[in-house]
């Protein structure tokens, strides 16, 4: 297990990952949740008199999303309530002057990692460590804090370098994200486990059920990857049609794992027993045995929430990957809204994985604290329940 900041001490001077990977729209970068939980360790740091220096990442290069981080560090500061100084450089002259102006309780937000050439590459720690990114800033710091549990599963510079020259932390966000995102096979509940699965990313799923077997007592399943197991059924559903491209490569793919999940755990899966589409600009549902596609499915159905809801209310814990319908649009927002609002009625140990299903909770004005843990990963969340391993933990976790 790795060390936390509540073994730090006082007085260092810090290096800390965050990943602060935010959506742009027409060059503004918008708010979102991970300023408010990365705060947190910001703020223990300044308030333990921490010289703290701040490194993250937005977008990938020749994308619209990959823009300097100036923005940025006025966002965080609105959260750590103390000002964040900026520098746009990641290495050179200007941020290692800027480290060492730095002075106690103050923070410094270099430029964007990805910037960086040698950032990105897949590589090993140790490649990483010899980079010229990594030694050029390492001998500027005193301990390295990494608190991007979301970018965890990436093998880049900023998350596995470091640890090789120096003492490495948990940041808080690192720390709860790895305890509640291994729960699943890490403790033992008093009661049946509920999976609710749903979500574009059907291959995600279907990796999750196999990986966890006997662990699960129940999925109930939404979104695409339930289309497909319908169509396995032998329902009308689960293809695509008019302009779509979400169903048809995926059954492709996935055609034989998901007949043979159906067969092994008939017993477990729940599948969808109506479906909704737009008719005349409203919404309206449909029996699965009734159905016949001729155009999109966007949400499951009034009664499947209800059957769905009452597996939940029997459940001693619930762990959601993605949503059961469209709900950006309100008239689709039924199934994702109705099984969350389930979920914190219930007296269970929840975790609320995914940025989409998480942002579910944010649109619809659901407060986070009726449920045990709401995730701001997305790869990472799905490579703890499958029992991979995540680059940036084992980083912070080494011995040596």
């Amino acid at each position: 297990m790795f060390k936390t900041l509540d073994d730090i001490g006082s007085g260092k001077r810090v290096l800390v990952r965050l990943d602060l990977n935010s959506p742009v729209e027409d060059g503004i970068v918008k708010d979102n949740r991970r300023f408010a939980r990365h705060a947190r360790t910001v703020r223990e740091l300044v308030e333990a008199g921490h010289r703290v220096v701040v490194i993250a990442h937005q977008g990938r290069p020749g994308r619209d999303s990959f823009v300097s981080l100036d923005q940025h560090a006025d966002l965080l500061a609105e959260y750590v309530e103390t000002p964040v100084a900026f520098v746009d450089d990641v290495h050179g002259e200007a941020a290692v002057a800027a480290i060492r102006d730095l002075g106690a309780g103050e923070v410094l937000l270099l430029e964007n990692v990805r910037m960086c050439e040698d950032e990105l590459p897949e590589r090993s720690p140790t490649e990483h460590a010899d980079s010229e990114f990594v030694r050029s800033l390492a001998p500027e710091f005193d301990c390295y804090v990494n608190d991007a549990y979301s970018a965890a599963h990436r093998s880049h510079a900023s998350l596995v370098g470091f640890p090789r020259h120096l003492p490495a932390y948990a940041g808080r966000v690192m720390e709860a994200e790895y305890e509640a995102n291994t729960s699943i096979a890490n403790r033992e509940f008093d009661g049946p486990v509920t999976m609710v699965l749903g979500g574009a990313k059907a291959t995600d799923v279907i990796d999750v059920m196999s990986a966890l077997d006997e662990g699960v007592d129940n999925y109930l399943l939404g979104g695409i990857v339930g289309e497909l197991f319908l169509r396995a059924a032998g329902y009308d559903v689960g293809y695509d049609v008019g302009d779509g491209e979400l169903y048809d490569h995926q059954w492709a793919d996935n055609e034989d794992r998901i007949r043979e999940l159906l067969a092994e755990r008939a017993d477990r899966i729940r599948l969808p027993v109506d479906l909704a589409y737009e008719r005349d600009e409203e919404r309206a549902e449909v029996p699965v045995e009734g159905v016949e596609k001729t155009q999109p499915l966007l949400d499951v159905g009034a009664t499947t929430v209800g059957d769905y809801g009452e597996v939940i209310e029997d459940s001693a814990a619930v762990f959601v990957k993605g949503a059961l319908g469209v709900f950006e649009d309100e008239r689709f927002a039924d199934g994702t809204v109705g099984i969350l609002e389930s979920i914190a009625s219930t007296d269970c140990f929840s975790v609320i994985g995914g940025g989409d299903t998480s942002r579910a909770i944010e649109l619809y004005g659901l407060d986070e604290d009726y449920f045990s843990h709401v995730s701001i990963a997305g790869g990472a969340y799905v490579r703890a329940l499958t029992g991979q391993s995540l680059p940036g933990v084992e980083a912070l976790s080494r011995d040596d």
